[in-house]
């Protein structure tokens, strides 16, 4: 992560501009019904198709053909990209999930956790992959602490599949003038643990130092839900999250009424599906499926579903974070 936090990096191959993401995923709170729940731990799993005639079966690791089933570590509280909607995991990452499995012919399990203890669970072979808009990063491709640069696991690699950049948002109607990133020094911003949004938040906030103009208090949460709330009562000046999930937010929470995005996204990255170093053959194996369902038009569809055409990837990339 840069330190200049205004400079958005450039997007990956198949991207549009900026202004085509704005107005495609802006939208996305229009196209979805509400309603989330957070019972973790409780796995969800997607339907498959017959593993005798599933194409890129036999590309599986061994012990996932014999399970039939690949394990998924995710935080289900980030409408509109993994959600809860009565009773059932729903949102971007569960649909792509089911199309991959359609063509590797095993199911995906979803299993509910807090997104700071996702890598964790990976780490302790709890899941096989992490699915759950995680950024990738070289960070987290290197097993290396943002903050200290001190190891902190093998690290993970990544199946690219969808891009997103940062944004801002405010209660509605009172921005107090904050634009950009550095319009927060000196004011209080509510983000989710262990996200791209903290680690830009820390960053920009030793740049306000710098500045004279007072560091940004920054608070932290378990979900972004949990700070999307915190915000409305009125306990920080500005949130910040991933943009579909922040135009999510200002769509839905108070029936549109609650919040604002304010300026533009920052830091576009792809998301990627985390697999553990070393496990070639099951990244090799997503990445193949990947390329199938982008290749035969399943992905498109799931893409236009969730109104996040802007976001979408024309091919699949191993580590393409930065």
């Amino acid at each position: 992560m840069t330190a200049s936090i205004t400079r958005r990096r450039s997007r990956r191959t198949g991207m549009k501009s900026k202004a085509a993401v704005a107005g495609a995923i802006a939208v996305t709170g229009a196209l979805l019904l509400t309603g989330c729940g957070d019972q973790r731990d409780k796995a969800t799993t997607t339907s498959a198709g017959d593993t005798n005639k599933a194409p890129l079966f036999n590309t599986l690791p061994a012990e996932i053909q014999n399970r039939g089933v690949i394990k998924v570590g995710s935080d289900i509280a980030y409408p509109p990209v993994e959600f809860k909607k009565d009773g059932q995991v729903v949102g971007l990452d569960p649909d792509l999930a089911a199309a991959l499995g359609k063509v590797l012919g095993v199911k995906f399990e979803f299993n509910n956790n807090k997104f700071d203890g996702l890598l964790l669970g990976l780490r302790s072979k709890r899941y096989d992959i992490i699915m759950s808009a995680m950024t990738d990063n070289k960070s987290r491709q290197d097993g290396v602490d943002p903050d200290t640069g001190k190891p902190v696991g093998k690290g993970v690699d990544f199946v690219d599949y969808f891009t997103a950049g940062v944004s801002i948002y405010t209660k509605k109607g009172n921005d107090q003038g904050i634009k950009t990133w550095d319009d927060l020094c000196g004011k209080k911003i509510v983000v989710q643990r262990a996200t791209v949004s903290e680690d830009l938040a820390k960053a920009q906030s030793k740049s306000c130092e710098k500045k004279g103009k007072g560091k940004i208090s920054t608070e932290a949460y378990d979900d972004d839900i949990e700070a999307q709330t915190r915000l409305r009562a009125g306990g920080a000046d500005a949130g910040s999250s991933d943009f579909p999930v922040a135009a999510y937010a200002v769509k839905t929470t108070g029936g549109g009424n609650a919040f604002q995005l304010v300026g533009e996204q920052v830091e576009a990255a792809p998301y990627g599906i985390a697999v553990p170093k070393g496990n070639d053959q099951l990244r090799d194996a997503l990445k193949q499926a990947l390329a199938l369902i982008i290749a035969n038009g399943e992905y498109d569809k799931i893409i236009a579903k969730w109104g996040v055409e802007a976001g979408a990837v024309d091919k699949a990339v191993v580590n393409g974070g930065k």
